[in-house]
């Protein structure tokens, strides 16, 4: 892997100057400004400390991640740790530091910077905070792109009013743009400009922001960093990051670590950067992971049958139940075109996060690769009471080894469900699910989402009312609302974080041989009893299919959103309401599964639809 980095080599000089014999004037605000034309050898400083700049700085921070990384135009290398010092600089940019505050002296116009076309093939063309493009030279990045059809463009945005480098933004991979994501203008203009959000990272000097995902910076001495080299140092970071393979999360930790960390002409290398982000406090990191699984309008995917439930499902189609045709069937899904636009996360069956991709990545690498977190199905199914009919989920025997298993294969939340099915006496009353039903799966829900917070996943808990059996949608809501708060008064015994937590529900619904219950009575009795017995600081609400047909799970989840606003992010976790069109069109034949990804994706849309 490696990149050509197109910008200027900059030489910034920080004076550290002396306020008490300076003649500074002092405005309104308390900025210090001193009016004069520069000599430094006419006034008195502490330090004169020269530090290479602008695409050196992207060159540093690229070169310690372990990627090779050049500057066109510039033979500027790193040696021994160290960038060679014999450089000519574009520009040299004043850093006036007065009692810890800075002020800039900075050219008005930088020299053009050059493109010199390389001989070499190269992975990546990086378009630096520091290049000062003109339009022949634009033209002749894109004669190279046009010629080297698998290199991917990254382009920096200082501002938006850069005529010559907008001609790139419609073709480029990734964005970098300065400012923050709350600025509607600013996103507008660059959708209008043919860039999605997908592809666009803000930066300020104290946030780095991607999708839903935010980093906050606190870099303390100006006179060790300034916002100048900030700004490089997190681009470059994020940008390294993700070419090695990091989740966004981590992406942007590491490159806030860098940030707080770096010293002039020092930045840090990969392993310190692992080694400071690994030590971080996990759990606003499990918050940052929560947040960003509920992020509308996408959802989750539940791809997680176990071993017995694809088997049934094979054997309905007349395929047969081998490993290569599971890999096959789950590859349709995860290999989907634009899966990232409509899915926030995967929850995967341990099988497949063993698998491989049709690229040779594991499953679990490849999501990452795509900006999708990657989940996995923790329980290990349902056992009877004993002398009952009723049942509890096994699995917590050597759950806490495998969850440190899960999360060194990189995944980052897990699900557990535990199911309960409605039966009435002759007098209308439930008799199942019986106290002690409730009780110890609630228990058990519990104690499986600490075990997951503690190894630094996220936990999924899922109380599933089967949708089964005759009753009516009253007593759907009756039930759900008693099993809800069962499970959050034994999720406070345990100690979990509700804010790195994330509720599965069924939708209240009568039973399937009750009768059927139209999307407005769903949404209402749905909405009724998640606003009265859900907690407000719980991270999000994800919907189970259960059963329903297709559509039928599509216009109850849109009517349960229309039923808001709610407190919580509330979006969907589907696996038959998404994946059954596609399976029934791939039949186990390879040769329909271009058609099955097809009927996928028309679900998603359909779904993500829904909840707008």
């Amino acid at each position: 892997m490696n990149i050509l980095v197109v910008g200027s080599v900059l030489k910034d000089v920080y004076l550290n100057l002396d306020s008490r014999t300076e003649q500074f004037e002092t405005d309104e605000n308390g900025v210090k400004w001193l009016d004069f034309s520069f000599d430094a050898s006419e006034h008195r400083f502490f330090s004169r400390e020269p530090s290479l700049g602008g695409a050196a700085v992207t060159l540093e921070v690229l070169s310690k991640m372990g990627i090779k990384t050049a500057i066109t135009g510039s033979k500027l290398k790193m040696e021994d740790g160290d960038l060679t010092s014999d450089v000519e600089a574009a520009a040299y940019r004043y850093i006036l530091v007065t009692d810890g505050r800075p002020s800039y002296i900075v050219p008005t116009e930088y020299k053009e910077t050059i493109f010199a076309t390389p001989d070499d093939f190269y992975d990546y063309i990086y378009i630096d905070r520091s290049a000062k493009l003109e339009p022949e030279t634009v033209n002749r990045i894109n004669s190279y792109l046009d010629l080297s059809h698998n290199t991917k463009l990254v382009l920096y945005l200082r501002t938006l009013d850069d005529q010559v480098l907008n001609q790139l933004v419609a073709r480029a991979n990734l964005v970098f743009c300065e400012g923050s994501k709350d600025d509607s203008e600013k996103t507008s203009v660059l959708e209008s400009m043919g860039l999605d959000e997908n592809k666009i990272i803000y930066i300020t000097e104290n946030k780095m922001s991607y999708l839903g995902i935010e980093e906050n910076v606190a870099v303390g001495r100006i006179d060790v960093l300034t916002h100048l080299s900030a700004y490089s140092i997190a681009s470059a970071t994020i940008l390294g990051g993700f070419i090695l393979g990091n989740s966004v999360e981590d992406s942007l930790r590491m490159a806030r670590v860098n940030m707080e960390n770096a010293r002039l002409n020092s930045v840090l290398s990969i392993e310190e950067l692992k080694e400071i982000s690994e030590n971080m406090d996990p759990g606003e990191d499990l918050e940052l992971v929560a947040a960003n699984l509920v992020l509308k309008p996408k959802g989750i995917l539940a791809a997680d049958e176990s071993g017995g439930s694809i088997k049934k499902k094979f054997a309905q189609l007349g395929i047969e139940d081998t490993y290569e045709n599971r890999r096959d069937y789950r590859n349709i899904f995860l290999s989907t075109t634009d899966l990232e636009k409509y899915v926030n996360g995967v929850i995967l069956f341990d099988e497949t996060a063993r698998q491989q991709a049709d690229d040779g990545q594991n499953f679990v690498d490849y999501l990452i690769s795509r900006r999708i977190i990657p989940g996995v199905k923790v329980d290990q199914g349902l056992e009877n009471f004993e002398n009952s009919l009723e049942t509890y989920t096994k699995g917590l025997d050597g759950l806490a080894e495998r969850l440190k298993e899960y999360y060194r294969m990189g995944l980052r939340f897990a699900k557990w469900r535990a199911a309960f099915e409605i039966h009435l006496n002759e007098a209308g009353d439930a008799i199942t699910p019986s106290e002690r039903a409730i009780d110890e799966n609630c228990r058990i829900l519990a104690e499986y989402a600490k075990n997951c917070q503690s190894a630094g996943l996220v936990p999924i808990v899922e109380p599933e009312v089967v949708y089964d059996g005759y009753y009516s949608i009253e007593k759907s809501t009756e039930v759900t609302a008693k099993i809800l708060d069962r499970l959050f008064v034994s999720l406070a015994d345990f100690g979990v974080n509700l804010r790195a937590c994330i509720l599965k529900c069924n939708m209240v619904i009568a039973g399937k041989q009750f009768g059927s219950s139209s999307p407005d009575e769903v949404g209402r009795a749905t909405s009724t009893v998640l606003k009265e017995h859900v907690p407000e600081d719980l991270a999000g609400i994800v919907f189970l299919s259960g059963g329903q047909t297709v559509e039928q799970a599509t216009d109850n989840l849109a009517e349960i959103i229309k039923n808001g606003p709610y407190p919580w992010p509330v979006t969907f976790s589907f696996a038959r309401a998404l994946q059954d069109p596609a399976l029934f069109t791939w039949k186990g034949d390879n040769n329909n599964t271009e058609a099955a990804k097809e009927a996928f994706k028309n679900r998603l849309i359909a779904n993500t639809d829904a909840l707008k």
